[in-house]
């Protein structure tokens, strides 16, 4: 398939009618909806407003596409996801990542379903397939970010219930999720950690704001557990399974975050195209400056390199094959290459790519985070290099 940074699926019909209607989706509805409402990056959004867009993502098809039949999705193929999500992204809509369930939905909820009961499927897991409840995904805390270990978050047995305490940070989607996903610490074992569905209304948890982030978004909470009972019943798979359960969904999580980033950095080199295009200085554009010239090639070679990487990881994936060490690899190359397409990006806007609440600024912010967010950098080269040596 020939480069653009615009991708056609010529060799995969159904994802092409798929891109196809999801651009349509995008640009024709999602995007005007945002404008009506004054919704930017940095809005808090409230439940309402997100199910409206869960709803109508759900009526077309693609709110829990990447789910099998049996669940009412698509069983798309992990390359097929991608090149949905960055898709998204690259559109700019400020509420992309409601529309297959990123935020509180089925992506969130999908790595789960195999190993929940039939009683945690009917009360939790399918009502969020339906756009009904919301989740969030609670394992970080405040000195257990890259070292979970250090998670000092407990659950103590006491006859059918479990007793919570602990506080857990940077729940995305908390502010408007029904339930959490919690891992934690079994009380008075040496590292053993189990992993809990928790009604965010039970007593004895709260759901506090969270710290906003570089980016502005506003789609994070804190948990607050003060001797919370929870029902037995409510553990998620067997006790000690917590990390193998939240771990497991993180490598997946550091694949599926890069075409996002991709999409992002994609949107980023789309607005340096339009703006050195119609910018004048010193009687012409600034798109016939070489150095612009060189620049907008930088930023479409890193943008090719780090697709090729991600959807080849995707594939092997698809086929079968670990990929523990290749989603390091490609969540360590996406994000600091996809950086440094937003870094230009800004320095082609010049004082318009510093000014607050420009596009191009606030995706720099964004794609900054991501350095850190899901492994830092230096994370994932202890991981590579670990897996190597």
């Amino acid at each position: 398939m020939t480069f653009t940074l615009e991708p056609s699926y010529d060799d995969n019909p159904r994802l092409q009618e798929l891109v196809e209607r999801l651009r349509t989706y995008l640009r024709d509805e999602l995007i005007p909806f945002e404008q009506e409402r004054g919704i930017t990056p940095e809005t808090k959004v409230d439940r309402p407003v997100l199910e409206q867009v869960w709803k109508r993502s759900r009526e077309l098809g693609f709110y829990g596409i990447n789910l099998p039949p049996e669940y009412g999705g698509q069983g798309l193929s992990l390359v097929e996801l991608c090149a949905l999500k960055e898709e998204l992204t690259a559109s700019g809509a400020a509420l992309s990542h409601s529309v297959l369930g990123d935020m509180g939905g089925p992506l969130r909820a999908g790595a789960i379903l195999h190993h929940a009961t039939e009683h945690q499927l009917q009360r939790y897991l399918l009502p969020v397939i339906r756009a009904e409840r919301a989740c969030c995904f609670s394992i970080t805390e405040d000195d257990a970010g890259s070292d979970v270990r250090r998670m000092t978050t407990t659950a103590t047995p006491d006859g059918d219930h479990y007793v919570l305490n602990g506080r857990k940070v940077f729940s995305s989607a908390a502010p408007f999720a029904d339930f959490a996903v919690v891992v934690v610490a079994m009380a008075g074992t040496e590292e053993s950690y189990s992993a809990f569905l928790v009604d965010l209304d039970t007593p004895g948890c709260q759901v506090l704001d969270g710290e906003i982030p570089m980016s502005g978004q506003q789609m994070e909470g804190d948990l607050l557990f003060e001797n919370c009972r929870i029902p037995a019943e409510n553990l998620l798979g067997e006790i000690g399974q917590g990390l193998r359960i939240g771990i497991g969904r993180i490598t997946l999580n550091r694949l599926l975050h890069c075409p996002s980033l991709i999409g992002a950095a994609r949107r980023a080199r789309d607005l340096s195209v339009d703006h050195s295009k119609n910018r004048v200085v010193f009687g012409r554009p600034l798109l016939a400056l070489q150095a612009i010239q060189h620049k907008l090639a930088e930023m479409a070679t890193d943008i090719y390199a780090a697709r090729s990487m991600v959807m080849t990881t995707a594939a092997r994936a698809d086929g079968g094959a670990g990929i523990g060490v290749e989603a390091n690899m490609c969540k360590l190359f996406t994000s600091e290459s996809c950086f440094r397409v937003a870094d230009q990006a800004v320095q082609i806007h010049g004082k318009t790519g510093l000014t607050r609440g420009h596009e191009v600024e606030q995706i720099f912010r964004t794609l900054r985070m991501f350095r850190i967010v899901t492994g830092t950098t230096e994370i994932h080269k202890n991981a590579i290099a670990t897996s190597l040596v």
